[in-house]
């Protein structure tokens, strides 16, 4: 018998054209309500007002449609920054929230970390003076930070179901106090990703795994907030022909370079759909 419906999302962001990793993300998330008869959701996260540009909204919702995905509502992200600074508003409320001041060579220098590693925040303003805090974060610039190991206390033990790794225990302290938002840009991702996930009635998230240790904060700030948890399903990632992850900054080879060279939309569909979601990490290529 067939599943539940779901509501699953797309939800990139334009500040780049999408890659065949895109597209594979994209159809898995398609695929996974149209079969369950669902909804499916472009949630366009055009908050970074630095580095979004209308163009390449625009490029993403062509790329999408040449390779004949539809879909059923079409949200924009920074539409969504009351509920977004609202939620915000509750986690300072319950005193889970600090001003930062350190720069990233700060942090970096402070976590020791070698260069190139990850660089966990080590907490360098998490205990200043509360005098001190509100003084200086009305004058500098400054970040938003989550107190991890207070919210995880009083939010106690947590899980979350992955459709490959099953049920997980969550682990938030693994990142550090993760930033919630900069004063001088608004809140970031972590945070309106997951507000908007509930706002949107998401039972299904479908990402890469390169995302799958975010999903320990998220379900901690679900928690908090009371939101509901979504179903999710890591999937594996697309590799370019000399073995490194597909990324923008990288400049992957986009979908609008593929249709210039003539291939058809519905044939590269094809292609990606006959990958498995999950197994290891896995070239590929368009010759």
């Amino acid at each position: 018998m067939p599943g539940p419906a779901c509501v699953s999302r797309f939800a990139p962001s334009p500040t780049g054209r999408l890659h065949l990793g895109h597209a594979f993300s994209a159809l898995l998330a398609h695929d996974l309500a149209r079969r369950s008869g669902g909804q499916f959701v472009l949630r366009i996260e055009d908050i970074d007002r630095g580095r979004c540009r209308e163009p390449f909204v625009s490029g993403i919702l062509a790329d999408l449609a040449w390779l004949g995905l539809g879909w059923d509502r079409l949200e924009r992200q920074a539409q969504g920054a009351a509920r977004h600074e609202a939620a915000l508003a509750r986690l300072e409320a319950m005193g889970l929230a600090y001003p930062c001041f350190c720069t990233r060579a700060d942090i970096a220098a402070a976590a020791g970390a070698p260069h190139g590693a990850p660089v966990i925040y080590p907490g360098t303003c998490r205990g200043l003076p509360p005098a001190e805090a509100r003084a200086r974060a009305a004058a500098m610039p400054h970040a938003v930070r989550l107190d991890v190991a207070r919210a995880a206390a009083i939010a106690g033990p947590l899980a979350w179901h992955d459709a490959g790794a099953g049920t997980v225990r969550a682990q938030p302290e693994m990142l550090g106090d993760i930033v919630l938002a900069r004063r001088d840009f608004g809140v970031g991702y972590m945070l309106a990703s997951a507000v908007d996930d509930a706002e949107a009635g998401v039972t299904d998230v479908v990402r890469g795994r390169d995302l799958f240790a975010a999903t320990h904060v998220q379900r901690l700030l679900q928690a908090l907030l009371g939101l509901a948890t979504p179903r999710y399903h890591h999937h594996r990632l697309l590799l370019a022909a000399d073995g490194r992850r597909l990324a923008k900054r990288d400049r992957a080879e986009t979908l609008e370079v593929l249709r210039a060279r003539g291939l058809a939309g519905a044939a590269v569909a094809a292609r990606l759909r006959g990958i498995p979601a999950l197994g290891p990490d896995c070239h590929i290529a368009f010759t």
